[in-house]
């Protein structure tokens, strides 16, 4: 008898590992949209090198595309988290699996830093590779492809800041905590205001930049408004969150 609840706990713990590891498909994505990113910048290079040489006025054409696009990106980033907090389901085509799983992180936060990177950004990596191909194979110009590249790349990888906030922080390497610590990317305190009461703000994971701003004017709620009126459809938020859901302390 007891090696048979020995083996049971031992089975109970392998699938519990298996459920936070990443399949061959989610992997393929994820490569797919590390790819496209790097093709972005490879073309983007490559069309710097070709013009040759380059004046100080394209140089700060092309940094500014990059922060507009990191910018921009929080605020994408917000914008993906409250939709996919609030409307559709398992049943949802492309992003069903990413609801399911931000509906089960409200219930169990610290298990979004036990999943592998590829199991938490394939969905987003699909879309970034579809979003992202055309203007690298059709566009020749590399203030469109920095811009368009620095977004897509802060949105793909904003999933991996949000699971990096809520690792603690002894087990975070350095240079990230050294990011967070910079505000370049989301830290915990920033992002912990989403896991209080009433669970309904501080949405954006890329560096969390927009979130008092967006709070403060209601952004959301009247997001959610607008919707209800030519939708007729009610935002979670207004239900929820229930008893299953964790409140999360500093």
């Amino acid at each position: 008898m007891a090696a048979k609840q020995n083996n049971i706990s031992i089975n109970s713990i392998k699938d519990e590992s298996r459920r936070y590891k990443s399949t061959w498909g989610q992997r393929a994505w994820f490569a797919c949209g590390c790819a496209t990113l790097l093709i972005s910048i490879a073309k983007s290079t490559l069309l710097i090198i070709a013009a040759s040489p380059v004046g100080p006025l394209t140089w700060v054409e092309l940094t500014l595309a990059a922060l507009i696009g990191y910018v921009a990106a929080d605020l994408g980033s917000g914008i993906f988290h409250w939709a996919i907090d609030n409307y559709g389901g398992a049943e949802t085509p492309i992003f069903g699996s990413q609801i399911e799983s931000f509906r089960a992180h409200h219930q169990h936060p610290a298990d979004i830093i036990k999943c592998d990177t590829a199991g938490v950004l394939y969905v987003v990596s699909a879309a970034t590779a579809f979003a992202v191909l055309p203007f690298n194979v059709l566009s020749g110009d590399a203030v469109l492809l920095v811009l368009v590249g620095s977004f897509a790349g802060f949105v793909m990888f904003s999933l991996k800041f949000h699971a990096w906030a809520h690792t603690p922080r002894r087990r975070l390497p350095r240079v990230v905590a050294a990011l967070q610590d910079a505000g370049v990317i989301l830290p915990w305190s920033n992002h912990v205001k989403h896991h209080r009461p009433p669970f309904d703000g501080y949405f954006c994971t890329v560096s969390g930049v927009w979130n008092r701003v967006l709070d403060e004017y209601k952004f959301f709620s009247a997001a959610e408004a607008v919707v209800l009126r030519v939708t007729g459809v009610r935002p979670r938020s207004w239900s929820e969150p229930g008893s299953d859901w964790s409140q999360v302390s500093d």
